[in-house]
């Protein structure tokens, strides 16, 4: 009788927190773009500590294919022409931030000399959380979709495809996020591509338990504390029965 309690009990919780995780609205999709939408490239993308770049000059020999990382303070710097702000840039602003210091010492010909490329994404995120192979931070892009994060995130057996969270939160103070569901079984199954929208930095994919992997996960939660109980209880009282002989 109390077992069955226990577990009524545990189960009422699980559907009462599964019923607070999926608080979506299917018009909070209006919020986002689709890539098809979007000039998905990087060159909108705002240089920040401590992204990577790569310096592409072959006409100033120093400076070709040199490789910095965006230091603390926003710059970076060359022996030739000291420091650059690079921080709050785009790419093309910073190479025309560098094409005019080396003007000072070189005659560069051509519409654009000097191209600066990102090599390594570093300073903006998005996360892929919940029951996925690898959750945590992903760096952001400028041209993430929800199905390139979760291919490579990897829903497990234990989530719900069928009802995963994209989530906008508001930069707002009192703000409410943006939140809509995608089925991702029926996106990479029928190649309904209808809700592969673009991310922005900070977006959030959670990717729920289903209802039985949610309450084994509450069960285990709740039977854990107890078993751990009962080992501390063998390890002090318990006496092996060859030291007894």
């Amino acid at each position: 009788m109390y077992a069955k309690i226990t577990a009524l009990t545990i189960l009422s919780l699980v559907m009462f927190c599964l019923t607070g995780c999926f608080s979506s609205n299917p018009e909070d999709i209006a919020a986002f773009i689709k890539p098809q939408q979007a000039d998905v490239t990087s060159e909108n993308y705002i240089l920040q500590p401590p992204d990577e770049i790569q310096i592409l000059c072959s006409k100033v020999p120093e400076l070709h294919e040199q490789i910095q990382q965006i230091r603390p303070d926003g710059k970076i710097s060359f022996e030739a022409v000291g420091e650059i702000e690079a921080a709050g840039k785009t790419p093309v602003q910073l190479a025309n931030s560098i094409r005019a210091k080396i003007l000072e010492l070189y005659k560069l010909s051509g519409e654009n000399p000097i191209d600066v490329r990102i090599t390594v994404f570093r300073s903006k995120s998005v996360y892929v959380l919940g029951q996925v192979g690898t959750p945590g931070p992903y760096p952001y892009t400028g041209r993430d979709t929800v199905l390139s994060l979760l291919s490579q995130a990897g829903p497990t057996v234990l989530a719900w495809a069928g009802r995963i969270q994209i989530i906008r939160p508001s930069n707002e103070e009192n703000g409410d996020p943006k939140i809509f569901e995608i089925d991702y079984d029926r996106m990479i199954a029928h190649g309904d591509a209808s809700k592969n929208v673009l991310l922005e930095e900070g977006d959030i994919i959670y990717v729920p338990p289903t209802i039985l992997a949610a309450v084994a996960m509450k069960i285990e939660e709740f039977v854990r504390p107890i078993g751990s109980a009962f080992s501390t209880v063998n390890i002090i009282y318990g006496t092996p029965r060859r030291a007894i002989e």
